[in-house]
């Protein structure tokens, strides 16, 4: 339920203060300080930990208590007393508070119906460091932290252009946590832009703590397994993503910053695609999307092969894998599941314990557990060797998310499979890209350009051409400025 501010100003300083401390009572980190200038009573508040209180107490309060003695009129000349570049008046009460909430220093004047909001924000924050999920051979080693202002610098500082938006708005009815929408103003679609601004304005929720959260409020399909919505901590796939006239989302206390819309193809590529020459950026990506295919198949096919299609194998081949397989008590379909489950806990235990335990823990449970498995006639040593193989090609890809929405994929291939033998892979398949086909990212397919089949597009897909032949942006995202290179 939204906490109820008055909107008004009281006249009476007193009054003032008796509301304020009556709202913030219970409260030890506020600080009130009241003091008088040219006889007239002022009253200043800010959060200590969120204020610089060197700030206040020099060009502040000092520079206050200073002009009384030059006999100014506080009402008339509080902007030019105070030195400090960034001051704003208001006369709503919600606002001073919510300033007062988001680290800024608040200034009353008796018998003054407007407050001064100067800016003093000094909250700790993370310097800037190379982003540890996306790590690229050649590019910056900047990457995004929790601090919305950090962020959004890191941005402009690559895209230097007056037309560079940075609307600022506020999401969380108790969080009330700052979202600065970005774009360039000639270029985005503007029908995507004012969804994304009605998508934020609707939310109704107690605290946005997470760009995550604003991610999952404005998807448009919210039970989609995959992605619609792609978030990354590297400035430079922001830049690139606007410079295309995509808007993208940059959330406070976040250190990943979102980019609407976002299509399949836009998931597997990476900095060094454009970083390096066309010839090694395009094997890489032709090397990611095989990946995939064996992420997606391969336990699928193994069990097909071993349980309904043995003639298609070689004769030695066959009967290596059935040597492998004596003594083993359970089909493949289960030697599959056991794999996938045993994986699942090893890889959320190596994520949530620190990175000097997490690592060993990887390759010693992954050795040990994997070698005992085999010993005690669980699993054969195929299966160990075909999981392994499906579980580095499906980390190739360069999102995270990407690769946990496979990994749900993979196991209906496994029971349908076990079930059809081949059959079951081909109608997977059918249900994966059906599927793929029915999503859409703020109303632009997701398997774009691949279902608008224009040629051009097709120059930043399974391939990278060079980039003195990208002269158009993307048809799909039908831009104002449809021209990026002459």
């Amino acid at each position: 339920m939204k906490e109820e501010i008055r909107d008004e100003i009281f006249k009476n300083i007193d009054d003032t203060i008796l509301y304020l401390k009556n709202l913030f009572k219970d409260n030890s980190d506020l600080v009130f300080r009241e003091f008088k200038v040219e006889g007239k009573k002022c009253f200043i508040v800010y959060i200590d930990g969120l204020g610089d209180k060197q700030f206040v107490s020099k060009f502040i309060v000092d520079t206050l208590l200073d002009s009384n003695k030059e006999h100014v009129d506080i009402n008339k000349s509080l902007e030019e007393i105070v030195t400090t570049s960034d001051m704003k008046k208001s006369n709503s009460m919600e606002k001073a508070v919510v300033s007062v909430l988001s680290g800024e220093t608040v200034v009353f004047v008796d018998g003054c119906e407007e407050v001064y909001i100067i800016s003093t924000k000094a909250w700790p924050n993370r310097g800037v460091s190379e982003p540890s999920g996306e790590s690229v051979i050649r590019g910056s080693r900047d990457g995004f932290t929790e601090s919305l202002r950090f962020n959004t610098a890191l941005i402009r500082r690559r895209v230097r252009d007056t037309r560079l938006k940075v609307y600022g708005t506020i999401a969380g009815v108790r969080s009330k946590t700052d979202i600065a929408i970005m774009y360039i103003d000639d270029i985005v679609n503007k029908d995507i832009l004012n969804e994304v601004k009605q998508k934020i304005s609707s939310i109704d929720i107690d605290a946005i703590l997470d760009s995550g959260y604003i991610e999952q409020l404005i998807e448009g399909e919210k039970w989609s397994i995959f992605p619609q919505v792609q978030a990354t901590e590297r400035p430079e796939v922001v830049a690139s993503a606007i410079y295309e006239g995509k808007v993208c989302i940059v959330v406070d206390n976040s250190p990943f910053v979102l980019i609407v819309p976002s299509t399949f193809s836009n998931l597997f590529q990476t900095p060094d695609d454009y970083n390096l020459r066309w010839i090694y950026s395009s094997f890489s990506r032709i090397i990611r999307f095989m990946a995939l295919i064996v992420s997606l198949v391969l336990p699928a096919l193994y069990i097909s092969v071993t349980s309904f299609h043995t003639s298609i194998i070689p004769t030695k081949l066959a009967y290596a894998i059935a040597s492998s397989r004596q003594g083993i008590a359970f089909p493949p379909v289960f030697e599959a599941i056991i794999m996938e489950v045993f994986l699942a806990f090893l890889l959320e235990a190596i994520v949530r314990l620190p990175k000097a335990i997490g690592s060993t823990i990887g390759i010693v449970g992954g050795l040990i557990i994997g070698q005992a498995a085999v010993s005690a006639g669980l699993v054969s040593p195929v299966m160990i060797v075909v999981v392994a193989l499906t579980i580095i090609s499906g980390f190739m890809s360069p999102n995270y998310e990407i690769t946990l929405s496979i990994r749900i994929f993979r196991i209906l291939y496994i029971i349908m499979s076990s079930i059809i033998g081949f059959y079951g892979i081909i109608l997977g398949t059918f249900i994966f890209l059906t599927y793929l086909l029915k999503i859409e990212s703020f109303g632009i397919p997701y398997l774009s350009p691949v279902v608008n089949m224009r040629k051009r597009d097709f120059k930043d897909v399974f391939v990278k051409y060079p980039l003195y032949m990208f002269k158009d942006r993307p048809k799909y995202m039908n831009t104002q400025d449809k021209r990026r290179q002459k």
